[in-house]
């Protein structure tokens, strides 16, 4: 017999990749042009010219079995210390390559830490709105994801709720600034308000709770806004980070897992790490985009694009008169559904060739998901559209 929980995950496509699939085939037999494809949180905009610039010097001037070759399993020495330096210019924080975990984007990154952290019948909590994909990871490290709902107001984080939230079973809790779905940054308040709650079981028996960071999209934000370096305000911290927002390289899967060294044994922690990716089977990460992120850690793509999109949808479709959660950072804006089921709704906007996605998969019922890393012009083109789909509603 084979593993009937992996069949069934199998067969249970994400609700994202579903709307997406069905948007390729919209496109197949309408044009592209006519459909307004609002699901992939896939960035529209090409990573600096660096990148490709890069990658074609490593090609042209380095041996091949060099360049193709396996890194050490944790990563390439050169590329992990100048990941830890950046991180000590940029945010103040010590740290050293011995820190540094190489993996293909934050999906591995989270992956192997929870492996890392988690025992059987382990707790971890995750903040509602949340990327689906957490219940799996959590799940294949044999624990238990609690979902602990944000504030309704603002889906700021609902500290009083998160820790009504923890047992003694509790690991990790993980948070995800700027969001995905909501495009919301967790204001510094607010972390610190959760971080003064988790000091409260620092020195119990089954060991401290571990704030897990994911941060694939900490370098898209809007204006003066600031995300909070968590590594510097809680020792027992890790950071999962991942290169395919920032860089604009979702399909090269690259990225990060740093252990703070002010974890309680950290050099434990991070050999845990080690041994989760080697039972993964997330050892050395693909070595050109290594190389390629030791000469071009720190460069970002046209911010300003997504801002100005950012803008438009929001401006736009408040305008019309739905109820939107303004998004600071990341390229996804939560909009109220008009009515409680958000997978009705969606099908509803589909009449209008508008592919939303619900809010259920995340954790959260009423709402869906805009992700606006398109073309401004699909989303000028499809302002009439959602003034029809308002009207069905509003008459």
């Amino acid at each position: 017999m084979i593993s009937k929980k992996m069949e069934e995950l199998g067969k249970k496509p994400s609700a994202i990749r579903e709307i997406f699939e069905y948007s390729n085939k919209r496109k197949k037999e309408i044009g592209a042009q006519n459909v307004f494809d609002f699901s992939l949180g896939n960035p529209n905009i090409p990573a600096p010219a660096e990148v490709n610039e890069t990658i074609i010097k490593l090609i042209n001037e380095r041996e091949s079995i060099d360049l193709h070759g396996y890194t050490s399993g944790p990563g390439d020495l050169n590329t992990r210390t100048v990941i830890a330096n950046n991180i000590k210019k940029r945010f103040n924080f010590e740290v050293d390559f011995t820190n540094i975990y190489m993996t293909c984007g934050a999906a591995a990154s989270l992956e192997i830490s929870l492996k890392a952290l988690c025992n059987r019948g382990d707790e971890v909590i995750v903040l509602a709105p949340y990327f689906p994909e957490y219940k799996v990871f959590i799940e294949n490290a044999d624990a238990k994801a609690i979902e602990v709902k944000c504030r309704e107001n603002d889906l700021g984080i609902d500290v009083s709720a998160v820790k009504k939230a923890i047992t003694d079973k509790t690991k990790a809790i993980i948070v995800n600034s700027p969001n995905n779905p909501s495009g919301v940054v967790f204001s510094k308040n607010d972390i610190k308000d959760l971080i003064s709650v988790l000091n409260q079981y620092s020195n119990r028996d089954s060991g401290p709770i571990y704030f897990i960071c994911d941060e694939p999209y900490r370098e898209i934000v809007y204006g003066n806004i600031e995300v909070t370096y968590v590594p510097n305000l809680y020792n027992e911290t890790i950071v999962c980070y991942s290169y395919s927002k920032s860089l604009s390289l979702p399909g090269e899967r690259i990225g990060y897992i740093m252990v703070s060294p002010l974890c309680k044994n950290s050099s434990d922690i991070f050999a845990a790490v080690c041994g989760a990716g080697r039972a993964s089977g997330y050892v050395c990460a693909p070595s050109l985009m290594q190389y390629v992120v030791s000469k071009c850690d720190g460069l970002l793509p046209d911010i300003k694009k997504y801002a100005d999109n950012r803008n438009l949808i929001y401006n736009s479709l408040t305008e019309i008169g739905f109820d939107v959660i303004r998004p600071d950072g990341a390229f996804y804006l939560f909009m109220k559904s008009p009515i409680k089921d958000a997978k009705e709704f969606c099908e509803t906007a589909k009449k209008f060739e508008l592919l939303l996605v619900p809010s259920d998969s995340f954790g959260i019922e009423g709402y869906v998901r805009i992700a606006y890393c398109v073309s401004y012009e699909q989303i000028e083109k499809s302002i009439p559209a959602f003034k029809l789909l308002y009207k069905e509603y509003y008459k």
